[in-house]
């Protein structure tokens, strides 16, 4: 069990949740209860199978405390809440925000959250492999980082249209790309990356990258449904049916720092394989099942990591991050934030 902004994240299967006074108490095997009184909190996230008496469900209505339900891998399963809720103003909000430039201060942040954690990524590999790295690829990623570091100091804050921003996120993305395979030090040839292709991928990496960005898009469905805002209507991708444009907003300052880095680990040590891949015959590659195995195993076990998250001043879990970003923007469109602070992943 742990506790962030008045939120408490149930993570531990078998655990059970119960009422004792104007407390909630968790009863963990092996472990001493924890307990957090209900004035302290704002919801209850429970990932898998937690047992939640019916004594804590009324409490937890009654005082205006949600319980959200999810599955063992996070995907969201319901929500449980009292007759009153501050859902329909926050979503209001939401959907004002959302048409034309309105959203243009949330666009910057999480472009600048996406831009700073690219460069991140490249700067690691500066300082991971600079001594058997090539020297015409350090100075390719060189001009990549001082290229990003203009665009965070310059262009971006000086953007004054949401299309504006998707412009300069657009070519951010094409320089990070033209740079990424230098960062992949694996001896199979048919490990390289010829830049960015999605549907169908046409290289490994591609099919892995597109594989982690699908479990992290996701993640940021569920930690949205989660804080009751509309994973649909997003601020960065403009509306699409079938598309859930918040969670891929969302996702983009998440991408270099959860997905982009673990697949270059995946393959940098080898634990995936140019074999791991099929080629079909219309030239899109996928994962063999052992690999997606592989995979979703390096996935979880990322998730459990503890980083500090530099906004709240606290160590979670990395899993928990999409929820607390959520649990962040909502705070921020219900106006007890000034602006969306972005995770920038150091």
């Amino acid at each position: 069990m742990k506790k962030l902004l008045n939120t408490v994240y149930v993570t531990s299967e078998g655990a059970s949740l119960r009422k004792d006074g104007e407390n909630l108490v968790a009863q963990i095997e092996g472990e001493p209860d924890r307990r957090a009184p209900f004035h302290m909190l704002s919801s209850i996230v429970v990932f898998g199978a937690v047992y939640v008496s019916p004594a804590l469900i009324g409490s937890c209505a009654q005082a205006g405390i949600s319980i959200v339900l999810l599955d063992r891998a996070g995907r969201f399963q319901a929500r449980v809440e009292g007759p009153v809720s501050g859902n329909v103003l926050l979503r209001r909000t939401q959907y004002r925000i959302a048409e034309g430039d309105a959203g243009l201060e949330i666009v910057r942040s999480i472009v600048l959250g996406k831009l700073a954690n690219q460069r991140s990524v490249l700067m690691r590999a500066l300082r991971d492999h600079a001594g058997d790295m090539l020297s015409p690829a350090r100075e390719a990623i060189e001009i990549a980082c001082r290229r990003l570091e203009l665009l965070l100091q310059g262009s971006i804050a000086q953007a004054t249209s949401i299309d504006i921003l998707r412009g300069h996120e657009g070519d951010a993305g094409r320089l990070y790309f033209s740079v990424f395979d230098h960062l992949i030090r694996s001896p199979d040839d048919e490990l390289k990356f010829q830049g960015r292709s999605r549907r169908p991928p046409l290289d490994p990496v591609n099919a892995l990258l597109s594989f982690l960005y699908t479990l992290l898009t996701h993640d940021c469905r569920s930690a949205l449904e989660g804080v009751g805002l509309d994973p649909a209507v997003g601020f960065l991708h403009r509306d699409r049916p079938g598309r859930p444009s918040l969670a891929l907003d969302l996702m983009e300052e998440l991408r270099p720092a959860l997905a982009d880095r673990l697949a270059l680990a995946l393959i940098n040590r080898r634990q995936l394989r140019a074999s791991d891949f099929v080629v079909s015959d219309t030239g899109a590659v996928t994962m063999r099942d052992d690999a997606r195995k592989t995979v979703l195993t390096a996935w979880q076990e990322r998730k459990r990591e503890e980083r500090l998250h530099d906004f709240i001043g606290e160590r979670a879990p990395i899993g928990l991050t999409p929820h607390l970003q959520a649990l962040l923007l909502a705070r921020h469109l219900r106006g007890d934030l000034d602006g969306y602070p972005p995770l920038f992943w150091k």
